[in-house]
């Protein structure tokens, strides 16, 4: 979600600073692909109206719609801010536009601050959230914790462990909030455990961004999840293989998956598909809404377990 955010700011300073350009110039500056940037461009839509001049033309940005985007980082910004008093005995020495260009330039900073505030809020707004089934409503932290993330800063929480069904208070470092089945999930470095952790947007109770900041060093989020398959990480290294038949073998090879599986075309139009995952809870729940349509061949013992499973749903319609 994190890189989506980033990527959408990228592509709107690119518009801003080249109207008229194509999906193409904007797919190679941003390293992604044509479809990706047409995703993100729908979603641009939304909150500020984009006109392209016709098939194969560029885009603009209709109105007055703009960020001023100075790169500036929190330190910099307080050093600059600092200038003033700095200069102060040298003042007199200054030509007497000195105090209006700097003004000037801490406006454009703070407008810059403000509007970018502003794209994060409504970007957040046009994301819906699940609502527990448990509660009639809860509040929305994913606009603080975007915030945060972007600018490196730690989060104190109140966050719900429902395993223990218990509640904890901590700090963490948010590094990449990752969509999931309908859910936000928040992957950081939470100093109470004292190591990375995966928190669920909808558990938190209380968030407040700190002042606190953070460096995420070498960690990366694609090693993290590697052969994860949606969320849940394991420690285990389980090759699965399935067979899904002819009626749903093409939705299969259309699925958006966190794993790269290896899938193969049988003669009879079925789909082998065969995948390495370290936790199996999410791969079978995935399987099983295929019903009798998916057939897991290996491991063997899978296949022991979802007979003694269908056997024990058939007792519950007897």
């Amino acid at each position: 979600m994190t890189e989506r955010l980033i990527r959408l700011i990228r592509i709107i300073i690119a518009i801003q600073g080249k109207p008229g350009i194509t999906a193409k110039e904007l797919a190679f500056k941003c390293e992604t692909t044509e479809r990706t940037i047409y995703r993100d461009l729908q979603l641009l839509n939304l909150i500020t109206p984009l006109t392209q001049e016709g098939y194969g033309k560029g885009y603009t940005f209709m109105g007055n719609f703009a960020i001023y985007p100075m790169n500036w980082t929190e330190q910099e910004a307080l050093v600059f801010s600092m200038l003033p008093t700095v200069i102060d005995q040298v003042k007199p020495l200054l030509p007497p536009g000195f105090d209006s260009a700097y003004e000037k330039v801490m406006a454009t900073y703070n407008k810059q601050k403000s509007n970018h505030a502003e794209i994060i809020q409504q970007i957040t707004e046009v994301i819906q959230m699940g609502t527990p089934a448990y509660r009639e409503d809860s509040s929305n932290f994913l606009f603080k914790i975007l915030q945060a993330s972007l600018d490196q800063k730690t989060i104190h929480a109140v966050y719900h462990t429902q395993s223990r069904n218990a509640q904890s208070e901590r700090k963490i470092d948010p590094y990449y909030l990752v969509p999931r089945d309908h859910r936000f999930y928040l992957i950081g470095y939470c100093h109470l455990a004292g190591a990375i952790r995966t928190f669920r947007i909808s558990r938190f109770k209380e968030v407040s961004v700190l002042s606190d900041s953070f460096d995420k060093g070498s960690f990366n989020v694609k090693s993290y999840l590697k052969n994860t398959w949606s969320i849940e990480r394991g420690d285990k290294q389980i090759r699965f293989k399935a067979k899904f038949y002819p009626s749903i073998a093409r939705y299969i090879k259309e699925e958006e998956l966190f794993v790269r599986p290896k899938m193969t075309d049988l003669p009879d139009g079925s789909l082998l598909f065969e995948v390495t995952i370290n936790d199996d809870r999410e791969f079978l729940n995935w399987i099983y809404q295929y019903g009798p349509a998916a057939e897991i061949l290996e491991p063997v013992s899978y296949r022991e377990m979802m007979k003694e499973q269908l056997a024990a749903w058939q007792k519950l319609y007897e």
